[in-house]
């Protein structure tokens, strides 16, 4: 990790281990998530402006109407998502700034990560680059469709809240596989961990959240 990755002052190692012990104390268990939010620089993936509250555990703003995860709410999906051993094949629906598909990259063989506004894409693609991370492969593409060409997926998350679960994403799912989402209308939205079983879907409350609503379409302006 360069000196930039590492940090100074408000972006350094000391700031980063005050976050991990709160999300400590908020439940994360899993050691090997909470390294990889340790491991991975929060602030290099806000406005320079902002690096200084990376490591605070709020969602911050990324332009276009986006934000950048809550610290505890990328460990608690992520946590969700691999608590029942390593991954190969994991989708991510609603790249963003790239925060979450950096860290959950250390969990999966391949991650496919798709998000529909193209400049927020060419930022995260070029951060990947910098992080030299190679197992991400991305999309820009309406998230509603996931990303069939590469399922089933033993795992998707998603980063935006729909009204409803998509179709199109459940079926993308092995059998066993889990699906990591927020669902319902803005500011009244559950955060579901769905597992697809032999015989359908088992249904589980994570956690009461808030997340920008998933909406159709693809965004190409720069």
């Amino acid at each position: 990790m360069n000196s930039q990755h590492r940090g100074i002052g408000m972006t350094s190692q000391r700031t980063r281990e005050r976050l991990i012990k709160r999300l400590e104390e908020q439940g994360i268990r899993n050691a090997t998530v909470l390294d990889a939010i340790r491991q991975t620089p929060r602030h290099i993936f806000v406005d320079e402006a902002l690096a200084s509250r990376a490591y605070e555990d709020t969602a911050l703003p990324i332009g276009y109407s986006q934000t950048i995860s809550q610290p505890f709410i990328v460990a608690r999906m992520t946590e969700a998502l691999v608590n029942t051993g390593p991954l190969h094949k994991v989708l991510e629906v609603g790249t963003g700034s790239g925060y979450q598909a950096a860290v959950l990259s250390r969990f999966a063989t391949t991650l496919y990560t798709v998000e529909r506004i193209e400049p927020l894409l060419a930022q995260a693609r070029r951060r990947f680059m910098e992080l030299r991370i190679r197992n991400i492969r991305s999309h820009h593409s309406d998230g509603n469709w996931g990303w069939p060409e590469h399922e089933p997926y033993d795992g998707i998350i998603v980063t935006a809240a729909p009204v409803d679960i998509p179709q199109s994403l459940l079926t993308q799912l092995q059998i066993g596989g889990r699906l990591v989402m927020p669902v319902g209308q803005s500011g009244v939205q559950n955060l579901l961990l769905i597992t697809r079983t032999e015989t359908g879907f088992e249904k589980e409350v994570l956690n009461q959240v808030s997340f920008v609503p998933m909406l159709g379409g693809t965004v190409e302006t720069f």
